[in-house]
């Protein structure tokens, strides 16, 4: 579809548009603050490892719950929105399960007793939040200012594929960053866990205690994967009310996600293959309909490229899960296949 008559040379046009008021992001935000200090109350009360039944029933509920807000965005605003809403969403739970990979490493790297796990994940998910909020508002901006915005984020997606394609079967190793190294030189940190708080009172000096590091790790590892699950889901939808809550529906569950999977994400080989499909997918749409929708002077005029194909959002749901679905199958059937070649030998 063209662009309306005048629209500036430089912006994106798009098909719809949510109109979002302040009310509902200010009722989603409180919403998402009162979920957090509920999660984080039963937690500071009674740190414990969550048991299967309990990380699957808490996995359930947030599920139940995207599944539900993307109803009610298709009540409101219609198939479309709902669409993006679901597989923005899938893209981003499955951009982070990618993430739990490095959190085992953190917490081996640390020493985190398990019983405290829960809260450093859940802090540092808070903090995630926070700057993908902000990763967020940045890339709304740029995306309606500037088109060629569009080929950046379709080239740096298509980059990530091709290099987790590259690393696949490679064992991931944790690096500390700039952030981390200057909180363990410059804050006074204890040798000890204590009883899970931030600070522990030592021979009359307050000193930090190895969570508050163990948080700054995971926040800002979170924050590096947002490089390429942000573009992602922008490849999707524009909206940011639709790219917040897809963001903030995939990392709630996270934590939970994280005691559930266990084990098993050892055993997803082919995770990093079918992630890379997917983002190398968004990352050709985002080209194809930056060619239709742009309105760069060099592009047929000024007027864009019209003939490019467009992928509908079914198309980008159906290519997702089966990317991942195949993903997933192959590599549970390639230990299968191991676990009986070990017994036979």
């Amino acid at each position: 579809m063209a662009c309306p008559a005048g629209t500036a040379p430089h912006r994106v046009c798009r098909r719809f548009t949510l109109n979002v008021s302040t009310w509902v992001w200010i009722a989603t935000l409180v919403a998402l603050v009162a979920v957090l200090a509920i999660d984080l109350l039963i937690i500071g009360r009674r740190p414990h490892e969550p048991t299967m039944r309990e990380s699957g029933l808490w996995v359930a509920l947030y599920v139940a719950l995207a599944i539900l807000f993307g109803l009610g965005v298709w009540f409101v605003s219609g198939g479309r929105a709902a669409g993006e809403f679901y597989t923005g969403w899938l893209t981003e739970y499955s951009l982070s399960v990618d993430n739990l990979f490095v959190f085992v490493i953190i917490m081996a790297r640390f020493a985190v007793p398990r019983r405290f796990q829960q809260k450093v994940l859940l802090i540092g998910i808070v903090l995630a939040l926070l700057m993908r909020g902000a990763f967020i508002a940045a890339g709304a901006a740029l995306i309606s200012q500037f088109s060629w915005v569009f080929y950046l984020f379709g080239a740096f997606l298509v980059y990530t594929a091709i290099t987790l394609i590259k690393e696949n079967g490679e064992d991931e190793d944790f690096q500390e960053n700039i952030l981390i190294r200057w909180a363990k030189r410059a804050l006074p940190v204890s040798g000890s866990f204590g009883d899970g708080r931030l600070t522990v009172l030592n021979k009359g000096r307050r000193l930090f205690t190895p969570m508050l590091i163990v948080m700054i790790a995971i926040g800002t590892t979170d924050l590096l994967f947002a490089l390429d699950s942000i573009p992602a889901i922008f490849g999707i939808t524009k909206e940011p009310y639709l790219v917040f809550t897809a963001n903030v529906f995939a990392l709630m569950g996270l934590r939970q996600l994280f005691f559930l999977l266990g084990n098993l994400l050892e055993r997803l080989v082919y995770l990093n293959i079918g992630l890379a499909a997917v983002l190398a997918f968004i990352g050709v749409k985002l080209f194809l309909e930056a060619l239709h929708t742009n309105t760069l002077p060099f592009l047929n005029g000024g007027h864009g490229v019209h003939w490019a194909p467009e992928i509908p959002i079914w198309l980008s749901l159906v290519v997702i899960v089966g990317c991942l679905g195949l993903a997933t199958v192959a590599s549970l059937a390639r230990e299968r296949r191991r676990e009986l070649a070990g017994h036979r030998g």
